[in-house]
């Protein structure tokens, strides 16, 4: 049997499993499959180790601090910190005791500055820049404090093999090694910030599957894509960072960030590169499906209770509306996996507050049974859900909670 149809196969064992499990409890229920967890955390450090290379943690994957906490003390020392995605979830994690945070994305105003000021007071909490605003905030915030924040830079890597096309996420506006070093100097000026490291993520390539579920016919172009854009992406790396290296401005405890879940096996083979960031491929949110190479197991579902059923060979579940962001499309929408052969309604989708879906000829279903999904993505169900059920050895244990249970809000 293909090695497609076997992962089919051990996913629908898998998933009938969690749903016989799932009889008896309350429904709407969200829960982490944490054999599937640690299973996928094993795989994605493993090009890590082999190549030498420390891993960083994306916390907006996870969301759920028991999760990214386990993910920590299962690594064997290889996830050095954590990826944040706020300013404000920076100071909560440096509240927890946190260590080595960096935020991924740029401050927007002086209220993010003031709040890495206080993360600064606790841990070592960097920030990722790529205009002189950014520099500006930080360095009045740190200044007035008389506290250092280290500073990253964050260099586009969309790849353009033709002027006038872009092919990857709009990002930052520093291109060329010229421009980081430009932006450099001017964090090298200011006594209260640190130049730390330099990220260049290459979403084009981390977050484009090979074998995507819907409109398969773009599926080898993205192949292309990804084949032909990866030697530009380690040259225009590696240039950034020696051109830092030759103007002097790198020094001590420096780091290069790249890479995702999806492309780990490529990017710890960059010599550029000093540590990867991981996060989405420890869910696997089912837009992370289809990842040539990839050996994951789908870790976060939810199930929904079937509140009505109004025709034969329909039932419709109380909410399910989880929708991912991004570009609007079928995509974003959570997909019912149990029972096998479950779809959606294309007229109504996956609604607010209830969720028809048609069964596959030959299955019947109660009032109060139970429909297994799958979310799109791996953290926005955290933003539904006050805590997670772990699922481990058949049965279901601990409950743990997410940010939402914690009453963390990562946008202040």
């Amino acid at each position: 049997m293909p090695v497609e149809g076997q992962l089919g196969e051990k996913r629908a064992s898998l998933e009938s499993l969690h749903a016989m499990a799932l009889r008896g409890r309350s429904l709407p229920s969200a829960f982490v499959d944490v054999d599937a967890f640690d299973h996928n955390l094993a795989r994605l450090l493993l090009p890590a180790s082999l190549h030498g290379k420390q891993v960083r943690l994306a916390t907006k994957s996870l969301r759920c601090p028991a999760l990214i906490e386990r993910a920590v003390q299962h690594s064997a020392g290889l996830i050095r910190g954590l990826m944040t995605f706020t300013a404000r979830e920076t100071l909560l994690w440096a509240e927890r005791g946190a260590a080595d945070l960096l935020l991924g994305y740029p401050p927007g105003g002086l209220q993010d500055a003031q709040w890495l000021v206080q993360a600064n007071r606790r841990t070592r909490a960097a920030v990722i820049v790529d205009a002189p605003q950014h520099v500006t905030w930080l360095a009045s915030a740190a200044r007035t404090a008389q506290v250092k924040i280290p500073v990253w830079l964050d260099l586009d890597m969309g790849w353009r093999p033709v002027a006038g096309t872009h092919i990857g996420v709009r990002r930052s506006p520093l291109r060329t090694p010229d421009d980081v070093v430009a932006l450099a100097r001017t964090i090298a000026e200011e006594p209260f910030l640190e130049l730390a490291g330099l990220m260049g993520y290459e979403a084009h390539v981390a977050g484009l599957p090979d074998d995507g579920r819907l409109a398969s016919w773009q599926n080898p172009l993205k192949r292309w894509i990804k084949e032909r854009s990866w030697p530009d992406i380690v040259v225009r790396r590696g240039e950034a960072v020696q051109a830092l290296r030759t103007a002097g401005l790198v020094a001590g405890n420096w780091s290069c960030n790249g890479g995702g879940s999806g492309s780990v096996d490529r990017t710890a083979q960059d010599p550029s590169v000093t540590e990867i960031t991981i996060g989405s491929g420890l869910l696997v949110g089912h837009l992370f499906d289809g990842y040539r190479g990839l050996d994951l197991q789908p870790a976060l579902h939810f199930a929904l209770a079937i509140t009505r059923i109004p025709t034969p060979g329909i039932v419709t579940c109380g909410g399910g509306g989880w929708i991912a962001s991004g570009s609007a499309g079928a995509d974003r929408l959570p997909i019912p996996v149990w029972p096998v052969g479950c779809t959606l309604l294309p007229v109504e989708g996956a609604g607010e507050v209830q969720t028809p879906v048609r069964l596959p000829e030959g299955i019947a279903a109660e009032i109060g049974d139970a429909i297994l999904f799958r979310p799109a993505k791996s953290g926005e169900l955290a933003e539904i859900f006050s805590e997670y059920a772990f699922f481990s050895n058949g049965a279901f244990g601990a409950h743990v909670a997410t940010y939402r249970g914690l009453g963390w809000s990562a946008w202040g």
